[in-house]
């Protein structure tokens, strides 16, 4: 009932290295059931008839040491109903595994490979993994892991995704100290859960998400010159705000304006010059 893809970016370095899911299904809010991932341990898929405690134990093992494939045959050994399981797992190094029970509904099956693992289930076809790992393995090995696990979501759902249908889809992407203001690890925990087009909704709020919640590069920060003060306070007094911090307070620009006001991201700056008269 659901295509997903695991994995983790590219890179040796696990101090910079993220680990996410991207899933989509013909099941309402898909994202409370199948995704999990903890930084710096890895991540995991279940789903088919989905053993949600799979999250806590293979995330569990993981953080003890365990390879993708070790905490998968742990899963599988404590569970009676594994042939009607699907499972994919990335740890914290991107070894991948991945598991199709012989009892999940056709067509079902998975891909893996360094770094990745695809796996769905009442699909129309292997065309569907086949076209998310292309997909996975075509785009920039720098890019952020979200866009990565979102461009192969979107091609398995071109391909056919789920053969009964649409309905919702999920991102969970998990980095260290990438949360709002720093303060946890959520890079990205986006959720449609009843939609028509639920992908295409993914990332129109993935772009949303990358504007508010994720914090400005070195390279998209202006530096704020009395000048650019001045054309700023003008723009947000004359908008009713008190100042620029309370503009920015307001507008949910806190990721994307120094606290101090001394830089402003350019995007936000191609926002207000657009907008002013």
């Amino acid at each position: 009932m659901t295509f997903s893809i695991v994995a983790r970016s590219a890179g040796p370095d696990p101090e910079t290295a993220s680990w996410g899911v991207a899933v989509a299904s013909k099941f309402l809010a898909v994202g409370s059931a199948v995704p999990a991932a903890v930084a710096q341990v890895g991540a995991i898929a279940t789903q088919a008839e989905a053993n949600v405690a799979y999250k806590g134990l293979a995330l569990a093992h993981l953080d003890d040491g365990a390879t993708a494939e070790v905490a998968l045959q742990r899963l599988l050994e404590e569970d009676d109903g594994r042939d009607h399981r699907q499972v994919g797992i990335v740890d914290v190094e991107g070894h991948a595994a991945s598991h199709t029970g012989s009892a999940c509904l056709d067509w079902a099956g998975g891909r893996t490979g360094e770094g990745y693992a695809i796996q769905g289930n009442i699909l129309a076809g292997e065309e569907v993994v086949l076209a998310m790992e292309q997909a996975f393995l075509d785009s920039p090995a720098d890019a952020p892991l979200g866009e990565r696990l979102l461009a192969a979501l979107a091609a398995g759902d071109a391909a056919g995704g789920d053969r009964r249908g649409r309905q919702s889809a999920a991102l969970l992407v998990v980095r260290e100290g990438a949360g709002y203001g720093g303060h946890d690890d959520l890079e990205v925990d986006l959720r449609v859960d009843d939609h028509a087009a639920p992908v295409d909704e993914l990332r129109r709020l993935l772009d949303l998400n990358d504007l508010y919640l994720t914090a400005s590069t070195e390279e998209e920060k202006v530096p704020v010159t009395p000048e650019l003060e001045a054309e700023l306070t003008a723009y947000v007094t004359a908008r009713g705000h008190r100042d620029i911090a309370a503009w920015v307070g307001t507008e949910n620009y806190e990721m994307r304006v120094a606290s101090d006001q001394s830089w402003i991201d350019r995007r936000i700056l191609d926002i207000v010059r657009a907008d002013a008269p």
